[in-house]
């Protein structure tokens, strides 16, 4: 499975609903777990300008994961930016094909 890298930014509405947010980050695993994707890990940050959270996350292809992140974004809470994100041994492979 790719990996991705999902940074959020808590929108005007999202922090009027603070307090629910361990709630919906709960849901949001159960609901990638029954698409085929896993949330790895969730970090908030302290001090960065752009984003206030994250997520880790597995998915089956870049389909998925961008319907499962846009059906978060329409929830209206966050805005969202999505990354794909190589392994090590992922990345050699890649490194391995640039041409000398």
């Amino acid at each position: 499975m790719a990996n991705y890298v999902i940074f959020f930014h808590i929108t005007h509405q999202g922090l009027d609903h603070l307090k629910g947010g361990p709630e919906r980050i709960e849901a949001i695993r159960q609901d990638f777990d029954k698409h085929g994707a896993k949330v790895k890990d969730f970090y908030a940050f302290m001090g960065h300008p752009t984003y206030d959270t994250m997520f880790l996350v597995e998915a089956p292809s870049d389909e998925a994961i961008s319907q499962l992140v846009l059906k978060i974004e329409a929830a209206g809470n966050v805005r969202s930016e999505t990354h794909r994100a190589f392994n090590f041994d992922e990345w050699k492979k890649l490194v391995a094909g640039v041409g000398k």
